[in-house]
């Protein structure tokens, strides 16, 4: 039987266990997911006419209320297919080109040792590498997603009628609206990435073993993904406000955003430094929570991987 490890498992092998383990995590905390992009797209005293026309949260579980009392339960997962799509492809990608580049590396710079450590400047440049080309590939994904959480349920629409309402009104680059605070929020995963491997040798040492515990990996996730979100949350909050589009009532009450500095300056100007930040205490629960059980998830799915390519292999025989 063919001797197939982490280390020699192909970078596609890799793309699926992490799109596996994202969208198992993405599904446990999606309702945050939601909660977060509504609280990161609410204005104040942005209206033409001087007043704020929007439902407002004044915290996760208040927005968790409000949806419910307002659209049921259901209202907590609105989106959540084109969510799960963004996030298998988004993952799937960068796993993929991560795994592909560091390969690469290593046989070209590094005596062909897959299982040397680089550098932490080498696992940020090729993290946010990998996240370019996948920014480039899904941002039309994130674009409809941030939509359908944003929209109000009379006027949501299903994926694909989702697309064509946005090429409709603004043309096919509509679908690569924010593409740029985007491809500038590249340094996010490459960040995280390259914090996990440095914290995850730290704490490999630190407990002398060679393998993270389920409870370990959580918790240097969950270190690694705070790190990088309050590096990267003003960003992150431009982005989504530049892909959000005003319900019908909100048309003509807010004036559209021309850019990411736009949307920066604007929000510091009415609602100080702090507004930068909106939202931030929700946006950390939901990414350090999924990126914890991606990171936790990725290595069983990782094994139920190994073990499918290498019966899938054997039984080529």
């Amino acid at each position: 039987m063919l001797n197939i490890t982490k280390q020699t498992l192909p970078p596609v092998g890799h793309a699926f266990a992490g799109s596996a383990g994202a969208m198992f995590a993405l599904a446990l905390v999606y309702p945050l997911d939601i909660i977060k992009t509504r609280i990161q797209v609410q204005t104040k005293g942005d209206g033409k006419d001087g007043k704020d026309q929007q439902e407002h949260y004044d915290s996760a579980w208040d927005g968790i209320c409000q949806i419910v009392a307002k659209d049921g339960l259901t209202g907590l997962y609105a989106g959540l297919s084109s969510s799960l799509l963004g996030t298998a492809s988004t993952n799937f990608t960068y796993f993929y080109c991560y795994s592909l580049l560091r390969d690469q590396y290593n046989v070209k710079f590094n005596n062909n040792n897959s299982v040397g450590t680089l550098s932490t400047g080498m696992e940020l440049l090729l993290g946010a590498a990998a996240g370019a080309l996948t920014t480039l590939i899904t941002t039309p994904v994130s674009v409809v997603t941030t939509r359908q959480q944003t929209l109000p349920a009379e006027e949501r629409q299903g994926v694909l009628e989702t697309c064509q309402t946005i090429v409709k009104e603004e043309g096919v680059s509509g679908l690569w609206r924010g593409i740029r605070p985007s491809l500038v929020l590249c340094v996010n995963p490459s960040i995280t990435y390259g914090s996990f491997e440095k914290i995850k040798q730290f704490v490999l040492k630190l407990l002398h073993t060679s393998v993270l515990s389920s409870g370990a990996a959580f918790g240097v996730g969950a270190l690694s993904k705070t790190l990088a979100t309050v590096i990267t949350y003003p960003y992150i909050m431009a982005k989504v406000r530049m892909q959000w589009k005003p319900s019908k009532e909100m048309e003509g009450k807010v004036e559209a955003y021309k850019g990411a500095l736009d949307v920066l300056a604007r929000v510091i100007k009415q609602e100080g430094f702090f507004g930068w930040y909106r939202g931030m205490s929700t946006q950390i629960s939901k990414a350090v929570l999924s990126q914890a059980l991606l990171f936790m998830m990725k290595d069983i799915f990782t094994n139920y991987t190994i073990l499918a390519y290498a019966l899938l292999k054997n039984t080529r025989k």
